[in-house]
């Protein structure tokens, strides 16, 4: 990404509801002297898609901020068609850039006083509302959240975007270029990325017995490897149904209850179901074939 003009002051302290997290300055500059489509076209020209929105903050275009661009041409289209006085942009993959969002207005200012001085110095806007936006450098797989980090704070990343106050004339509390941007603390990466997935070992199923209770067997392994490998949205009814179907051979003797249910849970919480579904689904699954004990 080219380094552009920044459409943003020079100014280094920062606070969520006027506190500073240094010398709080004298924050008179608002650093308006772009026109709305001339602070949209800027960004564009510095690789960052953008779109107008409206005064509540509501992308106007078609598609939303999907329908955000990069491209000058289609930028000045886009306020042609939507006029709006704010510029939104997106964030995550797209732009480069991703958004930790304190908004004081639901109890970010308690976080920052405890956890600013483990943030990075990266450039910082002022929002609307008196809070911070704190631009990073995109981590690839980050999404955006909900106050998963803290209360009133958000991550805008992938599948996300966010209002360029500065355009709309709020300071930037600590100007850089984006190219310049720090990257994400390791503390708060953890915090904001799902745990990982429990690993799915099968567990080893003995190769003894009659030609019906290894067949049994086998489709109890084929059946967990279902579960384990479900995609996101259809996880839950592929392990309802897989249990369903083993229930016969509870009936026919060459399954225990005990089994299917260790075998299709593991498998299941590999998968990302929560434990608490995982439990009720597989009971339910049993109970409605009969096989329950």
């Amino acid at each position: 990404m080219a380094a552009q003009r920044n459409p943003g002051a020079g100014q280094t302290a920062r606070g969520v509801g006027g506190k500073s997290k240094r010398d709080a300055g004298d924050f008179t500059r608002t650093d308006n002297d772009f026109s709305t489509i001339n602070a949209a076209l800027a960004l564009a020209n510095a690789g960052v898609p953008v779109f107008p929105a409206a005064a509540d903050k509501r992308p106007l275009p078609e598609h939303g901020f999907k329908n955000a661009s990069a491209v000058s041409a289609v930028v000045r289209d886009l306020w042609r068609r939507w006029p709006g006085p704010l510029v939104g942009i997106r964030t995550g993959t797209e732009s480069g850039l991703d958004v930790l969002d304190l908004d004081r207005q639901h109890g970010a200012a308690a976080w920052w006083v405890t956890y600013r001085d483990r943030i990075p110095n990266t450039r910082t806007h002022r929002t609307r509302s008196g809070g911070l936006h704190l631009l990073f450098r995109h981590l690839p797989g980050l999404r955006c959240s909900t106050a998963k980090v803290g209360p009133g704070v958000d991550i805008k990343a992938d599948g996300g975007c966010c209002i360029w106050w500065p355009s709309a004339g709020l300071p930037v509390l600590v100007d850089m270029p984006l190219t310049d941007l720090a990257g994400w603390p390791q503390w708060l990466i953890d915090a904001a990325l799902p745990p990982p997935k429990p690993v799915y070992v099968p567990k080893p199923l003995p190769a003894d017995g009659t030609r019906a209770e290894r067949y049994a067997r086998a489709a109890l392994r084929h059946a967990a490897d279902r579960v384990a490998t479900a995609p996101t949205g259809s996880r839950n009814d592929i392990l309802n149904r897989e249990t369903h179907a083993l229930a016969r051979f509870i009936i026919e003797g060459t399954l225990d209850p005990q089994d299917i249910a260790n075998a299709l849970a593991v498998a299941a919480l590999a998968a990302g179901l929560d434990r608490a579904e995982v439990v009720a689904t597989i009971a339910s699954g049993l109970r409605a074939a009969g096989g329950a004990q």
